[in-house]
């Protein structure tokens, strides 16, 4: 037998086998799912917070005038300083009022001599006329003599102690305590000639008023939000309100809504409110702008969902959540579950709370939201979810009171 056709018959067979164990081979495996990162989410409370530009005004303000005129003699304060109730700032000179004072005591001596000469003459006449030596028109005119003399005695009284209270108006004392303002009037000057001269001011800053306005669509929204949210609002006197400098830090006192308007400017649309805040420091000042953060109730039931979390499209908002799905198997084409899938959740937000949104509806208690690795989720597709890595940054913790809450649309 010739050995060639032989080994070419071997080598056929061998290549057939080869060929047929290339096509018993498997196909490709499908690539691991894409992991991403989740937060679980829980009903909580959320503080509705407005941000509105106010404006600082003292607590007490007290006009410090000149009450009787005369030449401005010495300040007796040191301007932009604290000065006590009742604390002497300004001296008019007395010697005018002093000397008016002297004339009406001296007026005042000379109508008791005449009342007590009236007296001893009305005496005298009540005691003749029962043994007929007067008569009774003498009585009557010496006891008309005598009240007119007492009424006179009155009337020198008064225009004393009206002298004594001018003069002691020489001695221009603080109505109120606080910071002392600058004075307005120089010494040598005449004041209260004709009116009540201003010769500084007195503003009480231990508490400041911040007074503000919000538009009456802003608190429309704020009553849509409570409506959704199950919210509720709180009553002014309850109503919380923090403030933020200008450099944009805290300036870490709490304060109280006291003043609401209960009516709408028609000009600006906008309603008056105010509140009354501590300031121990004295760090604010009347007439400072400075950014309020009105909590004017709570959201019940919300959920806050970090914002990267958020996706829209032409139609609403959605976040992807961890769940159940069904797809078919690109191969057996039979319909299996999935249950770690990323699955689509419609859900309806309200405003921002600080880097979270608050969403009113769409989410359930216990759902894991996607938050990092959101680009790889893909609707009813397997996911490896595992726990976020900066639950923090992600918006796991709750808002605290004074987070900014800017007003956001409705999706």
């Amino acid at each position: 037998m010739n050995p060639l056709p032989l080994r070419t018959t071997l080598l056929s067979a061998g290549l057939i086998v080869a060929l047929a164990a290339c096509h018993k081979q498997e196909a490709p495996q499908q690539p691991p799912p894409p992991q991403v990162g989740v937060i679980t989410v829980q009903p909580q409370d959320v503080p509705l917070v407005q941000d509105q530009v106010g404006r600082v005004s003292a607590f007490r303000t007290a006009d410090v005038r000149a009450r009787v005129p005369g030449i401005l003699l010495h300040r007796l304060y040191t301007e932009g300083t604290d000065v006590k109730e009742g604390q002497s700032l300004f001296k008019i000179d007395p010697a005018p009022l002093q000397a008016e004072l002297d004339a009406q005591v001296a007026n005042l001596a000379s109508a008791k001599a005449t009342a007590v000469n009236s007296k001893a003459q009305a005496d005298r006449a009540r005691g003749l006329i029962g043994k007929n030596y007067v008569s009774r028109a003498d009585l009557d005119t010496a006891e008309a003599t005598e009240r007119t003399s007492n009424a006179a005695v009155k009337q020198a009284e008064a225009a004393v102690q009206s002298a004594r209270i001018n003069l002691g108006f020489t001695d221009v004392r603080s109505p109120i305590s606080g910071r002392a303002g600058k004075q307005q009037v120089t010494e040598g000057a005449l004041v209260g000639q004709g009116d009540t001269t201003l010769l500084t001011q007195v503003d009480e800053l231990d508490k400041v008023y911040i007074n503000f306005s919000m538009s009456v669509s802003d608190l429309d929204t704020m009553r849509t939000a409570a409506a959704k949210g199950s919210a509720t609002l709180s009553a002014t006197d309850q109503s919380q309100v923090r403030i933020q400098m200008p450099d944009g830090s805290d300036f870490g006192e709490t304060g109280q809504l006291d003043f609401s308007s209960a009516t709408v400017n028609p000009q600006t649309g906008t309603t008056d409110l105010r509140a009354l805040l501590p300031n121990t420091n004295q760090r604010l000042l009347p007439g400072q702008f400075v950014t309020v953060k009105a909590t004017l109730g709570d959201l019940h039931n919300v959920y806050l969902v970090p914002q990267p979390a958020v996706l829209r499209d032409a139609n609403s908002a959605y976040v992807m959540v961890v769940g159940t799905a069904k797809m078919k198997d690109p191969q057996s084409g039979e319909e299996k579950t999935i249950e770690s899938a990323a699955v689509r959740h419609q859900i309806q937000t309200d405003r921002l709370s600080g880097t979270n949104w608050v969403v009113t509806s769409g989410l359930n208690p216990g759902d894991k939201v996607i938050v990092e690795g959101v680009p790889k989720a893909k609707d009813n597709a397997p996911v490896n979810a595992q726990p976020a890595k900066q639950p923090d940054a992600a918006g796991a913790a709750p808002a605290k009171a004074g987070t900014a809450a800017a007003p956001a649309g409705k999706q």
